[in-house]
């Protein structure tokens, strides 16, 4: 394999660590990173969770425990531990090291240091970044890390990096909303638990970090749902019910979640807002939302169904990431329009 290869293929693994991730480090994009010596895989790491150690860091760390043979002691996910400690060893210890990350690390420190001022004083061989940092203020760490001498290449694999901090860049200017929905193989939805165990409490870590969850009247009326968070253990979100109907049978076990704040509307102007909408519901959900929809995530469950419920909608997807989760497959895709 030539260079340029070898910079896709390294790339690549960093892009499917990052998607394990994908939303559950809201507000924070979803990063990846890959160490590599001599050609040799040493690390493969991605941001797991806002105000954590950065992707970066977490690969650097693991890198450390190969090349030591020895195990850190301490939280790895404590990003200011973890940077004293890295900018702790002997000069030099990165030197023929290089290390491919989705997007450019960052050069302002917030909740965690500066990336790019850690890379730059560790002296690696090359950094390789898939795609720049649109948020000002937040760029020109490829300059901080360059200015050490340290050789940086950027672009690698540039579409699929964007692709992958799409929802980052929208929740900066007003909600994303994902449309969050399991089927069998044969495109039904109705019958209990489509999901295997592995899909159910992903879907229940993204309802532990949205900043709300919509869902329908219908719904609310025909599932009495509790929508909480009871396979992860996190807290439960809010609920937004979208109805023209306003009453409800408050016996519905959502009503009575503690610490969760209930709102039923018939407007959608909370959208507007930067924030983290996951919308589960129907086929009247889907359509009613249609518009408005940024991504659909598809848990298709390996089942052939009698149940006469789908999603009976015209919509042109495109697949940007797939991945197991247990028995299921997981589609992350977005609405293309007609």
């Amino acid at each position: 394999m030539g260079k340029g290869m070898d910079d896709t293929f390294y790339m690549q693994l960093a892009l499917d660590e990052a998607w394990k991730y994908q939303l559950l480090t809201y507000p924070n994009p979803a990063v990846g990173a890959v160490v590599v010596q001599k050609g040799a895989i040493l690390a493969v790491a991605a941001h797991q969770k806002a105000g954590t150690s950065h992707a970066e860091v977490l690969a650097l760390l693991s890198t450390y425990e190969i090349l030591s043979q020895t195990t850190i002691d301490f939280d790895r996910f404590d990003a200011q531990r973890a940077h004293a400690f890295l900018l702790s060893l002997p000069k030099g210890f990165f030197s023929k090291c290089s290390i491919y990350v989705t997007l450019e690390p960052c050069a302002h420190s917030g909740k965690t240091p500066s990336c790019a001022s850690l890379l730059s004083q560790l002296g690696l061989k090359e950094v390789i970044i898939g795609t720049t940092d649109p948020i000002k203020g937040h760029d020109n760490g490829a300059q901080i890390v360059a200015k050490q001498g340290i050789k940086v290449t950027v672009g690698v694999l540039e579409d699929a990096c964007k692709d992958l901090i799409e929802p980052f860049l929208i929740w900066q200017q007003r909600a994303f909303v994902l449309f969050k929905l399991a089927q069998t193989t044969n495109g039904r939805i109705g019958g209990g638990y489509l999901s295997s165990q592995e899909s159910l409490q992903h879907v229940h870590r993204l309802r532990g970090v949205c900043d709300r969850l919509l869902i329908g009247g219908n719904t609310v009326r025909t599932d009495r749902p509790t929508l909480d968070c009871r396979f992860t253990g996190e807290n439960a979100p809010d609920i937004a019910i979208y109805s023209h109907e306003q009453t409800f049978d408050d016996t519905i076990p959502l009503f009575s979640v503690p610490k969760r704040e209930v709102t039923i509307t018939n407007q959608l102007d909370f959208l507007k807002q930067p924030s983290f909408v996951l919308v589960e519901g129907g086929e009247g959900m889907l359509k009613a939302l249609a518009d408005r929809i940024d991504w659909l995530l598809i848990y298709q469950t390996p089942k052939l169904s009698t149940n006469d419920l789908s999603y009976n909608i015209e919509m042109n997807l495109a697949f940007l990431h797939q991945a197991r989760m247990g028995r299921d497959i997981m589609i992350w895709s977005r609405d293309i329009g007609h």
